[in-house]
């Protein structure tokens, strides 16, 4: 399988699992808008999402998958098997245990996250009630993350990224039929949702066993406390555990940017946080079908080089992902900073959503489209430290960018609110990806392949056009004023972006690109 044909299985599945996710956003908008409620569930889902960058696909990932691909490389599948059940013991041990803490102290993390609620006594009392229901989603999902390393790294990617499609199709039947029968029998709706995420939870959990079981990688998680004690001294674990630590300090970092962007979010306008959350979803479109489907591919691949002593094809793949991250952020940047209120009015402007609320996401979202070269960036760059077990210099980076940011809140949050958040987390990413690329070229591990300068111009001709044509559809057409027209404005949105990409990649063949060499790779 070429990396392109992975990368674009990822890439297609995930696009599949952003739509899903839209319409359950659409669906939440139209039903209960952005209120201090919907704050509420936003702060309570995000507080195992928290946790779950440590146990799942953060911390953890950083440190198993580079792991497991080099011992699977070196050892053999049997030291390979070994090292799965004794790191899914201990990691099964560490959810059991946070889980039960997370539940106790749940009056304790809302605040910590949002104190800002208490302005309202109702939305604060919600959200811990909603982050005692959702808080065991992180034990499922830091599995699904565990599972999901395994198949990658034996490239059996379309399960681990078709699953989010489950939590996405959860979320919507809680929405769409959970919120009215709960309202039918006296009972705060949104509540529903909680119930819908760990419906979702355990979905994604489930699907994931028979392909491991087909392929004889189903963990073994010992039960006892001696069964715990030998998983945790086995060589293997130790090695994985003492990698994660500083990855844990890289994660804990993103995750104290996020918490004080929460923090600060809820002490502004009731909705605030809910507008941020919406504008953070559609800024996961490219993110995820780019960016993390490029990781995805990338991480055991760069390990599997690394381990067998290839620089050249290690530097090669790194090039290769940046170029496709150039070629496809660039055009999607600009489309969230030029047609942002568009996309928003006719993705989430029914129901109870607002006017207003689609001007406030919609600068949230322009503030995100800065930086969103760097965000997806970040996902190809720092898998190129992680490959090399080098923690600690994205550990590094990503404490000086976490400075930065706080003090780029200061300055921004007075003049723009909401969307200065965002906007201090765009240019942050930006800051973040060049510090890591700049690591990467001063040790010798990346070294760019010829061509960049022309590659740049033809991009930069195409993204021109590109910029005309989408600041002309944005103005042309009373997008906001269409609500009572929704089909007609689905169709037009669909049109104008049939014919940026048309526009985009007409433009890249008349400079002379040749997207073939990013199929062949």
């Amino acid at each position: 399988m070429t990396l392109f044909k992975a990368a674009s299985t990822v890439s297609l599945l995930t696009l599949a699992s952003r739509v899903t996710g839209l319409v359950r956003d659409l669906l939440m908008a139209a039903t209960f808008g952005a209120t201090a409620l919907t704050d509420a569930f936003n702060v309570a889902f995000r507080i195992p999402n928290l946790f779950r960058r440590l146990f799942g696909e953060g911390a953890f990932s950083q440190a198993f998958v580079p792991a497991l691909a080099h011992t699977k490389e070196t050892e053999g599948e049997e030291a390979t098997k070994r090292l799965i059940d004794s790191v899914a013991t201990v990691l099964a041990w560490a959810l059991l245990f946070t889980c039960a803490l997370g539940v106790i102290g749940a009056p304790v993390l809302v605040w910590a996250l949002a104190s800002g609620l208490k302005q309202g006594p109702h939305s604060f009392e919600a959200a811990v009630f909603m982050t005692r229901w959702m808080f065991p989603y992180i034990g499922f999902m830091s599995l699904v993350a565990l599972s999901a390393g395994v198949l990658n790294t034996w490239k059996r990617f379309a399960v681990p990224a078709s699953t989010p499609v489950l939590l996405n199709l959860a979320m919507i039947g809680a929405a769409w039929l959970g919120a009215p029968w709960f309202a039918s029998m006296g009972i705060e709706p949104i509540y529903a949702m909680a119930g819908g995420v760990m419906v979702g939870g355990a979905l994604q959990l489930a699907v994931q066993v028979p392909v491991l079981r087909r392929l004889g990688l189903l963990p073994r998680i010992g039960l006892g406390w001696t069964a715990l004690r030998t998983a945790w001294f086995d060589p293997g674990t130790r090695q994985v555990a003492n990698m994660m630590v500083p990855a844990l300090l890289g994660v804990g970092v993103a995750q104290i940017s996020l918490l004080i962007n929460t923090q600060i979010a809820s002490w502004l306008a009731p909705g605030s946080v809910t507008w941020l959350g919406y504008a953070d979803r559609l800024m996961e479109f490219p993110t995820a079908m780019l960016g993390v489907a490029l990781g995805v591919v990338l991480m055991p691949q760069l390990a599997g080089a690394r381990a067998s002593n290839d620089p050249e094809r290690y530097s090669a793949m790194l090039d290769w992902g940046l170029r496709l991250v150039v070629l496809l952020a660039v055009p999607s940047s600009i489309a969230l900073l030029v047609f942002a209120q568009p996309l928003v009015a006719t993705l989430f402007h029914y129901g109870a959503f607002k006017d207003t609320d689609v001007s406030q996401v919609s600068l949230a979202l322009g503030g995100y489209g800065v930086g969103l070269l760097g965000l997806v960036a970040i996902k190809v760059l720092a898998p190129g430290f992680y490959a090399n077990r080098d923690m600690r210099t994205p550990v590094r980076i990503a404490i000086m960018v976490l400075v930065i940011t706080q003090l780029l809140n200061i300055a921004l949050v007075p003049i723009f609110r909401h969307a200065g958040l965002a906007l201090s987390i765009g240019l942050g990413a930006l800051i973040n990806a060049g510090a890591l690329l700049v690591g990467l070229i001063k040790r010798g591990s990346y070294r760019p392949a010829p061509g960049w300068g022309v590659f740049a111009l033809q991009v930069f001709a195409a993204s021109a056009l590109l910029t005309v044509f989408l600041m002309w559809a944005a103005g042309g057409f009373p997008w906001v004023a269409m609500r009572d027209h929704a089909l007609q404005r689905v169709g037009l949105m669909a049109l104008m972006l049939v014919g940026s990409v048309a526009i985009y990649f007409v433009a890249l063949w008349a400079a002379g690109l040749k997207l073939r060499q990013f199929v062949t790779r």
